[in-house]
């Protein structure tokens, strides 16, 4: 019997209306505000309205260094959620939203897969309630006032060769990265180098994300610098008169979307900043609404722990005083055999020998956990098909060594019954009774009293454990001009390639030995962090040489095909 694909799973799920959803969410239908039967964003008054009700426990799902082979984060996270329903119910799970680039592209949607899913998959992997659009609208409504400001007649003596903004478009596209418009008649513009940014690399998104209102959104989108004058100094889309705009634009947007997952599992699934040149998380306005609303909430940050759960817990529990029960650290065999040198080609064959040296890279994310931020951690083995019982167990024994417990996970394939075991596990080790959490007491990687450039060492030796870092010229002027203009006392959002704890992709396992080259600083002034570049990060990716859009289709019926 052939498997089902993911988008024929999504399809057999008999969903619920969403107001029975928000009812299983404790959420009034008078704040449910309805996109058809099984979507619906829920009005914000909801939080003002329940600000004395105790918060939920929030459970972060991380992995180890992403490697081709997949790690399934997003299937961990919504089979733990759905398990732990299971369990002990008044749960949800909180997920980004997916970009259009990655559905097109060679990545996929971001929904889960098998029977690990949020429903309706093909919704929200698409257009969903139109989030992107409004953002994509108002960072490019602040380009075009920036442009029309300069073109007519520059009051605010902008430097058209100092312009930090980029127009931004929810599609990979790598024509437009470095483009010079303005061109033709002097009424068609000011000329210049120009480009774009895919959306999620917008720092629109980004404070989209870390807003917790409306006014604070408003403030936020205000403090974005868009240019340097001629003396030097920022100028900001408040300057332009921007932010007003800009915010009754994310007006709508900026209300969290509900939705389900296949076995009927409230998901908040809001926001979708990248996670490299951003804070790689879902919106703070979902993540707090889901905690006034449940008793567990599990989300999940981008990327390894290195960089989303690093920036996730410095900077987005932060700025939003948030705390995490616990942390679970997804794993796969496959991908652990890969750290540990095996090829690609030869993943699925039983390699003990590659899997145990893989296992540093594991070791290294969840003793980070536990000995910088002081969190209880579970490991989470995504489990395969072609994973072998002895694999599984070695696994199991080596994190049993440091006191850790591992649990496997098979909710892909067996659905809420393949995430009890990993439920039981994180439930047990987040107990306040637990007497390992007896003296814990969450902490950052730094203090926001540190310099830049001790903030920057601070990450790359307690999260990468490199040896420090070789700052350029121009990142040493940036980080002092920075310093001048009062950014010191910002959080640091380190932009580096995902596949390595070192600025090396090629480095696998648990390199030592390193330093990170740290090519430029730059403010984010209205997300509120510090963006510091270690190579050349693309912001706007291009597609493959066979896009995955090439096999997407629409029947006669409307039935999509192709659509994993």
């Amino acid at each position: 019997m052939a498997q089902l694909t993911d988008i024929e799973i999504a399809r057999s799920c008999k969903m619920e209306n969403i107001y029975d959803v928000a009812q299983r969410a404790e959420i009034d239908k008078k704040y449910v505000i309805p996109y058809g039967d099984h979507k619906a964003k829920i009005s914000l008054s909801y939080l003002e309205d329940n600000k004395e009700r105790a918060d939920g426990k929030l459970i972060l799902v991380t992995a180890i260094t992403p490697t081709p082979a997949g790690e399934g984060k997003t299937t961990v996270s919504i089979g733990l959620a759905d398990g732990i329903r299971t369990v002990i119910g008044n749960t949800c799970v909180c997920l980004r939203e997916p970009s259009l680039g990655p559905v097109f592209g060679l990545k996929g949607g971001a929904t889960g897969g098998g029977y690990s899913q949020v429903v309706p998959m093909e919704d929200i992997n698409l257009h969903f309630t139109g989030d992107f659009h409004a953002i994509t609208s108002a960072n490019n409504l602040l380009c075009a006032l920036l442009d029309n400001h300069i073109y007519q007649g520059n009051e605010l003596n902008i430097d058209i060769n100092n312009i930090v903004l980029r127009r931004c478009v929810d599609m990979n596209d790598r024509q437009l990265r470095c483009i010079r418009d303005g061109l033709g008649r002097r009424v068609d513009g000011v000329e210049r180098d120009d480009g774009f940014d895919i959306t999620v690399a917008s720092e629109v998104m980004a404070v989209f994300c870390l807003a917790e209102s409306l006014s604070d959104l408003k403030r936020r989108l205000g403090d974005i610098i868009v240019a340097y004058n001629t003396d030097g100094m920022p100028v900001t889309a408040r300057d332009l008169h921007a932010d007003g705009a800009m915010c009754a634009l994310l007006k709508d947007a900026f209300m969290p979307n509900l939705v389900q997952t296949y076995y009927g599992t409230p998901a908040f699934v809001h926001g979708g900043p990248f996670a490299n040149i951003a804070h790689g998380c879902n919106s703070v306005i979902a993540t707090k609404m889901a905690l006034k609303s449940m008793k567990y909430v599990v989300t999940e940050a981008g990327f390894g722990a290195d960089l989303g759960a690093e920036k996730f817990l410095d900077i987005k529990c932060r700025k939003a005083g948030l705390t995490p029960s616990a942390v679970v650290v997804v794993a796969t065999v496959r991908a652990l055999k890969m750290h540990g040198g095996l090829p690609l080609d030869r993943l699925k064959e039983e390699n003990v020998g590659a899997l145990r040296d893989g296992m540093s890279n594991l070791i290294r994310h969840v003793e980070n956990i536990r000995s910088v931020y002081d969190l209880p951690c579970v490991v989470a083995i995504n489990r395969f098909t072609s994973d072998t019982d002895a694999e599984v167990e070695l696994i199991k024994r080596e994190c049993a060594k440091i006191g850790v417990v591992a649990e496997e996970n098979t909710s892909w394939g067996d659905g809420f019954g393949g995430g009890v075991a990993l439920a039981l596990a994180v439930l047990r080790a987040m107990r306040e009774d637990n007497p390992e959490n007896a003296n814990r007491h969450f902490r950052f990687a730094y203090s926001l009293d540190c310099t830049i450039e001790e903030k920057i060492e601070a990450v790359v030796k307690r999260i990468y454990h490199g040896d420090g870092i070789e700052l350029s010229d121009t990142a040493r002027e940036q980080i002092k001009r920075l310093t001048a203009l009062g950014f010191d006392k910002l959080p640091v959002c380190i932009a580096k390639t995902q596949s390595s704890f070192s600025d090396d992709k090629t480095k696998l396992g648990a390199p030592e030995g390193f330093k990170i080259n740290v090519q430029s600083v730059k403010v984010s002034a209205g997300a509120g962090f510090l963006v510091v570049l270690t190579g050349n990060i693309l912001t706007m990716p291009g597609l493959p040489k066979i896009p995955a859009a090439n096999g997407i289709d629409v029947d006669e019926n409307g039935n999509i095909t192709g659509l994993f």
